[in-house]
């Protein structure tokens, strides 16, 4: 195992698409997916604030998240809609893998551009 999850989807789908498909009128916005508990709130980073990769069909329910994402104290990346959790999903799995090899749950990622 190496400290990689199984995946518990299939490569063209994706849990947040399966939830929004089982209830249409909701607005699923896929967010928080790779972050543990204890810097899920206030993260303090050396390179400055994380970055959490989100999606959603709505714009209007990904703004609200993008906003509690501020107050949490991260940047928010919309990745687009529903779909995008087809990528967002792994990155669960990636952020897992540390934790399960080398017993540390307190990183995080950062999107760099210029």
């Amino acid at each position: 195992m190496e400290g990689v999850l199984k995946f518990t989807t299939g490569p063209n789908e994706s849990l947040g698409e399966r939830i929004q498909a089982l209830v249409p009128e909701t607005q699923v916005v896929k967010a928080f997916n790779s972050v543990g508990a204890a810097c899920m709130v206030n993260p303090h980073y050396d390179q400055g604030p994380p970055t959490m990769f989100i999606c959603g069909n709505s714009s209007e329910a990904k703004k609200k998240v993008e906003e509690v994402l501020r107050q949490f104290g991260w940047e928010a990346y919309d990745c687009g809609g529903i779909i995008a959790a087809r990528a967002i999903e792994p990155l669960c799995m990636l952020w897992c893998i540390p934790g399960f090899l080398r017993n540390q749950w307190t990183h995080a990622f950062k999107l760099l551009t210029r």
